[in-house]
């Protein structure tokens, strides 16, 4: 028998460290239990044994996010289409640096009266602590079974823009700039020929014109029609009839739209190279440049397979190199049920490292970038190995409590409802992960600590980080399936500084996706392998996605700890242009717009709550 950390821990501590025997998760998922190791002993870490000084509190209904999700059946599923869930986006739509929150929606086999059918939902921010549903006058009351979400200025008009995936045909709404969405799907040029299973998707800019392409995950060619039902096919998990696939199934293509400037995209997909891989069965992805040579790649959680990695060949095409860049398998060579993915520079070398949720039965994965395209599987040895029980969605580097250095937060559901009431040790709501970096390689689960928001049960899947309240500290909008969603609200007792910078492009595109910051501070926390008194340097990119399925707040938030200034900030433009500038004051957002002017500088003021 294979044992979760709750149980190693009720038993006798000797059992910490033995190796589990690997065993198939049922014929829905090519997962395994990943055996119990306890986290190695490392480096000294300053930050052992000090309160955690942050708790996120679940404040959605007070806020006035009061519309549930749907998605497939609440007790039982006949089809892998209703367990997927969708996404959130944190989306200042309306440019006053509120963030305003976006859901995705999904349906039900049955389908539903004329007038009552489920639609995503924009809630406008009220800078209050409250939101306004604004979806009908927005124009993106849009029906169907959603899946992700992202955002970028497809057009450089300066207003950002919404795309958003289904089973079946996507959608893109351009941003009027007054409040108001256009579907401009069959005018872009991105109306499908067939019906697909779309999945994650990111804005970028791959061939580096100045215009946002865009990437789009497939998950499965599934047609209803020809799919067996659990009970014809016998498809059980750990004994429970469940919804058949994905193994079985035929896997989805991923697709690649390059835009041709004029507001029209076109399909590049086979001749860019997205169809030479081995892993398929897509799920989230994830763009930044990851091998340092100045142009995006494409990272892609695939389920039940192998994971992709395109690596930008900068000639127009991809080559798929996650097995020789160690981010394919886990740390046993096994192919792992992934879920979302998140990029970060967790261990402040200068580097974006890569986490990554997966099945029950198996730990989530931490990849270390060591430069050159490399990558060395740290899940163990970082500490995120504990813990197998439960079932990872949604997932995000943060800086939780402003600090310099990144966090993870991980939202957990199973992906049966079915497990409910039945003797697996499992239920279909489940409470998250939290983890603190300890600034010496390693985390710490802090889940236990976290807040109500963390600790309480939830059917989650994508979740969105960004400020929305104003306050300085990261939040999260958390989606759930067949439930209302979260709005976990971080309140710390820590005084700590920060800085945020939002981009402008003008040669590079608008939004300034694919643009990398780095942020130099001198500050008194302690720097891994580093001299005392070393400069506290942070990097990150700005993405249009994030997690599984979602969006995250476009503007770059970094933590500074006790610094009242930011000594520099760097900007690395995707045209290839480098800002520079210094000395800017802690506690502020700043507006640069590519040449190195500062078109705002504000103190924020935090959100005036009601009651």
């Amino acid at each position: 028998m294979v044992l979760s950390l709750e149980d190693v821990l009720s038993l006798a501590r000797p059992l910490r460290g033995q190796e589990g025997q690997q065993k198939p998760s049922g014929n829905s998922r090519q997962s395994y239990e990943a055996p119990v190791r306890a986290a190695p002993k490392g480096s000294a870490s300053p930050v052992t044994g000090t309160p955690l000084g942050v708790r996120f509190v679940d404040v959605a209904k007070e806020a006035g996010l009061n519309v549930e999700t749907i998605f497939g059946g609440e007790h039982k599923n006949r089809y892998l289409l209703e367990t997927t869930g969708c996404g959130a986006a944190f989306f200042d739509y309306d440019h006053d640096d509120w963030l305003d929150i976006f859901l995705v929606n999904g349906w039900r086999l049955e389908g539903f009266p004329k007038g009552h059918e489920p639609v995503c939902h924009l809630f406008k921010n009220n800078r209050d602590g409250t939101f306004t549903d604004v979806t009908t006058k927005s124009g993106l009351a849009r029906t169907g079974w959603g899946q992700a979400c992202c955002v970028g200025d497809y057009n450089n008009d300066g207003w950002n823009d919404l795309f958003v995936t289904y089973y079946g045909q996507n959608a893109l709404f351009r941003n009027n700039g007054n409040g108001t969405f256009t579907d401009v799907t069959k005018e872009a040029g991105l109306l499908q020929d067939r019906l697909r299973w779309n999945s994650g998707c990111s804005f970028l800019d791959y061939d580096k014109d100045g215009h946002l392409d865009l990437f789009v995950g497939n998950y499965i060619d599934l047609d209803l029609k020809k799919t067996p039902l659990p009970e014809d096919a016998n498809c059980t998990y750990k004994g429970i009839v469940v919804a058949c696939g994905p193994p079985g199934l035929d896997g989805g293509k991923n697709i690649l739209y390059r835009n041709k400037g004029d507001g029209t995209f076109e399909d590049v997909s086979q001749k860019a190279g997205m169809w030479g891989t081995l892993g398929t069965y897509a799920l989230s992805c994830a763009v930044a440049d990851l091998d340092d040579d100045g142009w995006p790649d494409i990272y892609v959680a695939n389920d039940s397979t192998s994971a992709t990695l395109y690596v930008n060949q900068k000639d127009g095409t991809f080559k798929d190199q996650a097995i020789e860049a160690g981010v394919a398998y886990s740390p046993d060579g096994k192919p792992q049920a992934g879920m979302g993915v998140s990029l970060g520079d967790y261990n402040r070398d200068g580097l974006l490292d890569i986490v990554k949720t997966n099945f029950a039965g198996d730990t989530d994965s931490l990849y270390v970038n060591l430069g050159g395209c490399s990558f060395d599987d740290r899940t163990y040895q970082a500490g995120l190995g504990i813990n197998t029980r439960l079932l990872g969605w949604g997932v995000s580097f943060l800086d939780i409590d402003n600090d310099g250095w990144l966090d993870i937060l991980v939202a957990n559901g199973h992906v049966y409802p079915e497990v409910d009431g039945t003797q697996v040790d499992a239920a279909y709501a489940e409470r998250k992960y939290l983890y603190r970096n300890l600034r010496n390689g390693q985390f710490e689960d802090v889940s236990l600590t976290g807040g109500a928001g963390i600790t309480a049960a939830a059917k989650a899947r994508g979740f969105a980080v960004g400020d929305y309240d104003n306050d300085g500290d990261l939040d999260a909008v958390v989606n759930c399936v067949n439930a209302l969603p979260q709005l976990l609200r971080c309140d710390s007792t820590w005084k700590r500084n920060w800085i945020k910078i939002r981009l402008v492009g003008t040669k590079s595109n608008k939004t300034g996706i694919g643009a990398r910051i780095k942020v130099v501070a001198q500050t008194g926390t302690p720097v891994l392998n580093a001299k005392p008194g070393t400069p506290l340097t942070q990097v990150d990119e700005v993405r249009s996605c994030n997690g599984y399925y979602s969006a995250s707040d476009l503007r770059i938030h970094f933590g500074l700890g006790d610094a009242l200034k930011a000594d520099l900030v760097e900007i690395k433009w995707p045209c290839g242009a480098v800002d520079r500038l210094k000395d800017l004051e802690a506690n502020r957002l700043y507006v640069i717009e590519e040449g190195g002017k500062v078109l705002k500088s504000e103190a924020l003021s935090a959100a005036k709550r009601k009651g």
